[in-house]
């Protein structure tokens, strides 16, 4: 890996302690109205970790979990926690209460710290684990005196794990995948550098920071290269038109669901996007009518291609290739290996059509799960479970997840090349590509759809459509109109639930 910018804190405690020393009245972070210049989120920090250790009780190892809308003082938890070298869990707060059971259960947190929206939810959540439950406007309250600061040794402090965030759960359990503060410095460094971060940057923020999505593509890069970060408590079309054409962000992180949201609000079009310099997308594909829409408004749509155990930066699209790459995830972030394994070996066909399960190993990807199971093999491969394809420039493309690759008549079909087709039809909103059993086939393929509003998205129709596009063998055998999808937080398909739910 190359050395980390000088941007790059050696510690992640430290990532506002350099701008506070050389740039102290420079805006950090930008929240319901307030500006937290550099100098205050770092002694906010310094604030938080004092109460944390003291009032709190928390030390070097104890988990902490954080269940609300974004919010500022998210990332005051994670560099006092740093400090301390304790661990921030943070709660996706659209799951269900047994959800959060589980990975309580699964991690046992000494704190749950909440906002005011989630306050009852929180407190519930906390009695039936017997732990504390504090309000987010506690941080800082009564802190110790500055020579009272814990301060976990710096020689050991890039070691220690610091983020523990629940992978989404689409193929079973969700598991909690441990960041070290090294893999998020590296993961810092590889996306400033591929971005082009600089202080003179402002950031966009309105994806969750429970994921690593909303918190490591731009969030804690862009405060690590001094830019100014705009975080929104959650995502609003409106509201987010609204900043682009007030404070003029020069980046973004958008994921397909909010790319529709915004591209179908009705401030869309009069909303100046000359400020936007690249509007990056964290998703393994891209539906190609979201990304034409941008395109066509002159903003490059470039893409992050990663999970939660992954950074995730780790594969990336970036503006000078997005217009000639689109629907490409692009080539290796730096510092990270991509290769082909497992299925382009076992699947038939696999080696033939140069399609794999991606597997990547790199400074910013995580060793293993809470508490103590690998996340990746014995030389340091992580097996996305993604299905892969690297083109002759280098570039990497995904093409499915190798458990929904759907062999139909000893052809290997891949769902997200029949979804991208089937997303240009007029008549199509939403849609998913499945395999079911099917005793002449061994699977069948069958197209989940939703209809645009006011349209119906007929079988008829979709098949003549897909038949002068795709080849014969991978047509749908069904078409199933649905109002909606079954999707995770971050706006991806469950299909192990949609296979249930199909009629």
């Amino acid at each position: 890996m190359p050395p980390l910018p000088k941007t790059v804190p050696l510690r992640l405690a430290d990532l506002a302690a350099r701008h506070a020393q050389t740039r102290p009245d420079a805006p950090a972070l930008c929240f319901e109205g307030q500006t937290l210049s550099y100098a205050a989120l770092h002694q906010r920090s310094l604030d938080a970790a004092r109460w944390l250790w003291q009032a709190q009780g928390v030390r070097a190892g104890d988990r902490v979990a954080w269940l609300g809308l974004n919010h500022a003082d998210q990332i005051t938890l994670l560099l006092a926690l740093a400090r301390i070298g304790a661990l921030l869990v943070p709660l996706n707060f659209r799951l269900a209460a047994p959800e959060w059971d589980a990975v309580l259960a699964d991690c046992t947190p000494s704190l749950l710290i909440h906002d005011a929206t989630w306050k009852e939810a929180a407190q519930a959540l906390a009695q039936r684990h017997g732990i504390a439950a504090q309000a987010v406007q506690s941080i800082g309250a009564d802190s110790a005196a500055p020579d009272d600061l814990p301060v976990a040794d710096a020689a050991d402090a890039t070691d220690l794990p610091v983020l523990l965030v629940y992978t989404s759960g689409t193929t079973g359990t969700p598991k909690g995948a441990v960041h070290t503060q090294a893999n998020l410095l590296a993961n810092m460094a590889a996306a400033q550098q591929v971005q082009g971060l600089t202080a003179a940057d402002t950031v966009l923020t309105v994806l969750p920071l429970f994921h690593v999505g909303g918190l490591c593509i731009q969030t804690l890069p862009a405060l690590g290269a001094g830019a100014r970060v705009l975080l929104h408590a959650r995502f609003d079309p409106a509201a987010t038109l609204a900043a682009i054409a007030e404070h003029r962000p020069s980046l973004t992180v958008l994921v397909p669901a909010v790319m529709k949201a915004l591209i179908d609000h009705p401030a869309w079009a009069t909303t100046p996007l000359d400020c936007l310099r690249a509007v990056w997308a964290g998703s393994s594909t891209l539906p190609p009518p979201l990304v034409d829409a941008f395109h066509a408004r002159g903003v490059p749509v470039c893409n992050v291609y990663g999970a939660t155990e992954t950074g995730p930066f780790s594969v990336a699209l970036g503006p000078q290739h997005a217009f000639t790459h689109a629907g490409a995830c692009g080539w290796p972030a730096p510092g990270v290996e991509v290769r082909l394994g497992g299925v382009a070996a076992a699947a038939p066909g696999g080696a033939a059509d140069g399609v794999g399960e991606l597997w990547l190993r790199g400074p910013a990807i995580v060793r293993r799960y809470w508490p103590d199971q690998a996340a990746v093999d014995d030389q340091g491969w992580f097996h996305s479970g993604d299905l892969g394809q690297q083109a002759g420039d280098g570039s990497w493309r995904v093409v499915g997840r190798a458990k929904d690759m759907i062999i139909s008549g000893g052809e290997n079909i891949y769902p997200a090349e029949i979804e991208n087709v089937l997303l240009t039809h007029p008549d199509v909103a939403e849609c998913a590509v499945l395999g079911v059993a099917d005793a002449r086939w061994g699977e069948a393929v069958v197209a989940a759809v939703v209809p645009r509003p006011g349209r119906q998205a007929e079988a008829g129709a979709l098949h003549d459509f897909l038949q002068a596009r795709v080849a014969r063998y991978k047509l749908p055998r069904r078409y199933v109109s649905l109002p909606a999808l079954p999707k995770t937080a971050l706006g991806k398909v469950q299909k192990l639930l949609l296979l249930k739910a199909l009629p």
